[in-house]
């Protein structure tokens, strides 16, 4: 069930979402807290379809993303909103595998003209994938060596090959972590460095990246499923066979 439309939501239609670990963790239930039945799905791609009386920013047919959140109190410092969370209307929220949803207005990212495809959903949010283009990518598989030629980088290492990471003790000046499973750090013997994360970045944060990369026209490689693959992608998450980011057209799917 979508919610009423507030005067501070946003109408869209999802025309793409993104395949996420995260999905895999919800639909298993593997932090013991999952609300059934569980629709999965946090990165959209979609086309504004109506907007409530107070929203400004964004009229219908603007091309937009929406992350991780949908919804939030906004009278707190820290909101507690969370994927199985209870939204406004009692009911739990659900995700984006679906066709239709109504966010809130400050959880809406612009998408640029042009970028506004479903390659913007591995660029949006929180980089869903086990690795990344950069000098030494680290994996937790090695079927993702196939894109080392297109991403331009020196090496390539299996994080789950004990050897290979004991070989890259004090060799790097900096890990970005992009990984939804679980890295020890002991096990990287990072020595007198910090740690710091967040599960997803601000609002602020992630649309400046999204322009970033809409003008320098950085473009992730992904792989298009139907919706009727997802359990297959699931599946394949699950075995560590991905090499590129699944992005599942909904608007073709559920014609």
């Amino acid at each position: 069930l979508i919610r009423a439309l507030g005067t501070d939501d946003v109408s869209i239609k999802i025309t793409h979402c993104g395949v996420c670990y995260a999905d895999v963790i919800w639909t298993r239930n593997q932090h013991g807290d999952s609300e059934y039945p569980v629709v999965p799905g946090h990165e959209i791609a979609g086309i504004v379809n109506e907007v409530g009386s107070n929203v400004q920013r964004f009229k219908v047919g603007d091309h937009m993303g929406v992350g991780t959140h949908v919804n939030s109190c906004r009278d707190c410092e820290y909101c507690n909103d969370r994927f199985n969370g209870v939204d406004v209307d009692g009911t739990i929220a659900k995700g984006e595998y679906s066709s239709h949803r109504v966010v809130l207005l400050q959880h809406i990212r612009k998408l640029s003209i042009g970028f506004g495809s479903p390659s913007t959903l591995c660029c949006n949010y929180c980089l869903c994938f086990d690795g990344t283009p950069q000098d030494e990518p680290t994996c937790t598989s090695i079927s993702k060596k196939e894109a080392l030629s297109q991403l331009g980088t020196d090496n390539f290492v299996v994080s789950s090959d004990r050897n290979q990471m004991k070989a890259l003790v004090k060799s790097v000046d900096f890990i970005i972590d992009i990984a939804s499973v679980k890295i020890s750090p002991a096990n990287l013997n990072i020595g007198m460095k910090t740690i710091s994360g967040s599960v997803t970045g601000g609002t602020k944060d992630i649309q400046e990246m999204i322009d970033f990369c809409a003008s320098n026209g950085s473009h992730p490689m992904i792989e298009i499923i139907p919706i009727q693959s997802a359990n297959e992608a699931i599946e394949r998450l699950l075995k560590s066979v991905v090499i590129y980011g699944f992005v599942i057209d909904i608007e073709n799917s559920l014609k």
